[in-house]
Formats: C-alpha cells, structure tokens, sequence
C-alpha cells in the first residue's frame, strides 16, 4: 500500500489540467482585461473624459426659453374680475473674456484626462508585475516537485539495495531503518512540494480573478541560460530611459501641470469679466369682463405687438469680495507646491526602486553562482558518501546528511535561479522590454 501510494504521488501531479497550458502574456492581458483596480480606474478616466467635454462645451452661448402664464384676481366695484397674462422671453448669453476661465479649466481636465490615463498604466504594471512575480513562483514549484520526485526515487532503490543487504545479514537492522526514516523524509518534501504548488497556482489564479481554479495551467517554456558573468548594471542609466516612460512620473507630471492651471485660474478672479447679452420677449393679457370697453386685442395681436428685443453688454469688476480671491490664490499655490513634491517623491521613489532592483540582481547574480559551486560540490560529497555507504565504510547517518546536504543545495539552486531572473526581468521592465518568458 505505501510503495502505491508513493507512486502516486510521482505520478499524479496537484492538478489534473483539463485545458490549454497559459503563457505569461496570456496571464498578464487576462489580468488586465479583468482585474477590478482596472475597471475602476477605467470609470475614473470616463468622468474625466465627461468633465473635459462639459468644460469645453462652456464655450459656447447660452440659449434659453421663458415662458409666464398666470390669472390673477382683481376687485372692481361691486364685482370681481379674472386677470390673464402671458409672457415669452428667449435670451441668450455668451462669455466674452472672464478672466482666461474657461480656457484654463479645458486645460486643466485636460492635464488631469491624462493623468486618469497614467494611473491606469501604473496599475497594470503593478499587476503585471504581481503576475510575473507568481508565474515564476509556479515554475519554481514545478521544479522542486520534480526534484523531489527524483529524489524520493533514489532513495527507494537506496532502500531496495539496503533491504538486500539486510536480508543477506551485511548490515545491521538499524541502517536500513536508517535508511526507510529517509524514505519518509522524502516523501514529506514531496508533499509539501504539491502542497506550495498548490498555492502558488491559487495566488496566480486570484490575481488573474478566475473563481474556479480548477483546469488551469501554465506553459513550462524553455528559460534562457543568463549568461551572468557579462551582466552590467547602471542603475543611474536605467533610471534615465525609465523616467521618461514610467506612468506614475508621466502622472505626476501632469498633476503640476494640472496645478500650474489652477494657479492661473484662481488670479483670473482678479480680472474684470465681459459678456454679451441678449432677449427676445413679449406678452399679451385679458381681463374678463362685460363691459365692452375693456375688451383687449385678440392675443397673437397683442404678442405681435409687444415684441421687444435688447442687446448688452454685461462688465463685471471685482474690487473687494471678503478675500475669497486671495484664499483660493494662495491655496492654489500650495496645491503647485504639493504637486511638485508629489513628483519629486516619485521620481527619487523610482530611482531607489531601480538602485534596489540592480543591487537585488547582483546579490542573486552572486548568489546563483555561489548556489552553482555549492551544488556541485556536494554532488560529488554525495556520489562519494554513497559509494562508501555501499561497501559499509559508513554509516546510514552519514550518508543521510550527505543527501541532505545536496538537497538543500540542488533546492538553493532553484532558488536562486528563479530569483536571479525576475529580477533581471523586473530591470528589463524598467527598460522598457515587455514581460514575457
């Protein structure tokens, strides 16, 4: 029953994949496509785009109909009359300078159209980074299942060999219960193996928002060999080519500009404001009533009569207003001087960010060839600790920690690997190459 089950577990990987294997370029558009931040970032640059068309719709002239229809009742002598009147008016208005208002404010939704822009690329970086970050995490895992599958293999013609051995009286009882406790082991990593695999496909699938997990499965694609002697990093150099491209620098900027708007905006208070103004209007009115004397014109008579037109010009000169206009001013100052040190945070955020992506790919540069020369050195520990174990120059213990020593070496190498190509990855990033494997 425990050799079945062992088979098992070499045999039947976590998931049983039920669909075509996803690439990092279909995990990263899926994401795109479907992640929430996005959708709501996506109705912040609706409302920018709807505020930008009324600001530039503020341009043109007012057009609007009035219309008066009332009776009223009035005491004559003895009796009481009904009084009707009828007004129309059509008027119409347009801005002929208030102060560069209306121009600034379509710049400035404008500038801030664009920055609702820049927040959305920033997210799907992010996102796109997150998902790089748990595809390799997946392959990771897929390896040190194998490893460990491999392992648990050896170890059971190990304990095979040992059996025999044992059974032929050459050892002692001991060593081969030495032996099968490494067995076990070994089938425990495994385990936790499938178990991390499990979660790390769990966290890809939760960022990509698919509800059922079940069926997924990612492409194991050919990984380049990094050829990490040649590797040369500038972390000022990168920084200069990321600059000019990275969206939270591309929205920060805006924002200034945004700012720098509203500072014209609020001293445009100061100005005098013009406009151009003009109605067309009429009424007609009936008082109901016997006596003949009083009977009006019939009413489109009197509506054509009693038009009226009128044409003006409206000036409006600020001259005292409870320093309103000064408030908004200076807080307008302080929103420039907060938008410009909202840019500088982020650039000397993105500049650290690239100094500790450089500095992280050399440590795992350093750290891979490190984990290289550790592997092979106690591959060959253990090819000799194995070969004396044999022949019974050793004991079980000392080759057990033989085995564990290249485990844990072979394993540090995974790491390491994975390690050093995200991070190169995360600086191709920065240089403007897309994420893909």
């Amino acid at each position: 029953m425990k050799k079945a089950i062992i088979a098992a577990l070499i045999v039947i990987p976590s998931f049983v994949w039920a669909q075509e294997p996803w690439s990092l370029e279909q995990c990263v558009e899926y994401a795109l496509q479907n992640n929430l931040q996005v959708k709501q970032q996506e109705l912040n640059v609706r409302s920018s785009e709807s505020e930008l068309k009324r600001s530039r719709e503020s341009l043109l002239p007012t057009l609007n109909l009035t219309g008066n229809h009332s009776y009223s009742k009035y005491p004559f002598a003895d009796s009481s009359n009904w009084f009707r009147s009828t007004s129309l008016s059509l008027s119409s208005s347009v801005t002929l300078f208030d102060g560069l208002q209306n121009i600034n404010t379509i710049k400035q939704n404008q500038y801030d159209l664009k920055a609702s822009y820049a927040n959305i690329e920033k997210i799907k970086n992010d996102i796109a980074l997150a998902v790089a970050s748990s595809y390799l995490q997946i392959l990771y895992q897929l390896e040190l299942v194998e490893v460990s599958k491999k392992q648990l293999s050896l170890t059971q013609m190990q304990v095979d060999r040992t059996k025999k051995l044992y059974e032929a009286g050459s050892i002692p009882e001991g060593t081969l219960l030495e032996v099968e406790a490494l067995q076990a082991s070994d089938e425990l990593q495994l385990v936790n193996a499938l178990n991390q695999l499990d979660i790390a496909y769990l966290n890809l699938t939760q960022l990509l928002e698919i509800k059922n997990p079940e069926g997924f499965g990612i492409q194991k694609p050919i990984l380049p060999e990094v050829d990490s002697s040649t590797l040369v990093l500038n972390a000022r150099e990168i920084y200069f080519n990321a600059e000019t491209r990275m969206p939270q620098i591309l929205g920060s900027q805006f924002g200034v500009n945004s700012a720098e708007v509203g500072l014209k905006m609020a001293k445009g208070l100061y100005l005098p404001q013009l406009s151009l103004n003009a109605s067309l209007g009429s009424n007609a009115s009936k008082l109901f009533t016997d006596n003949p004397l009083l009977t009006p014109d019939p009413f489109f008579t009197q509506i054509k009569n009693n038009a009226n037109a009128s044409v003006g010009l409206s000036l409006r000169i600020p001259i005292f207003n409870g320093g309103s206009t000064k408030n908004r001013v200076t807080l307008a100052k302080i929103s420039l001087d907060r938008a410009h040190l909202n840019l500088e945070t982020e650039k000397n955020s993105l500049y650290k960010d690239i100094q500790q992506a450089t500095a992280d790919a050399v440590a795992s540069q350093k750290r891979q060839k490190a984990a290289y020369k550790n592997k092979v050195a106690n591959e060959e520990s253990l090819r000799y600790s194995e070969n004396k174990f044999n022949v019974g120059l050793i004991t079980a213990f000392d080759y057990t920690t033989a085995r564990n020593k290249y485990s844990k070496a072979e394993t540090d190498l995974l790491q390491a690997k994975y390690e050093f190509l995200f991070k190169l990855k995360i600086l191709d990033f920065y240089k403007g190459v897309p994420l893909k494997l």
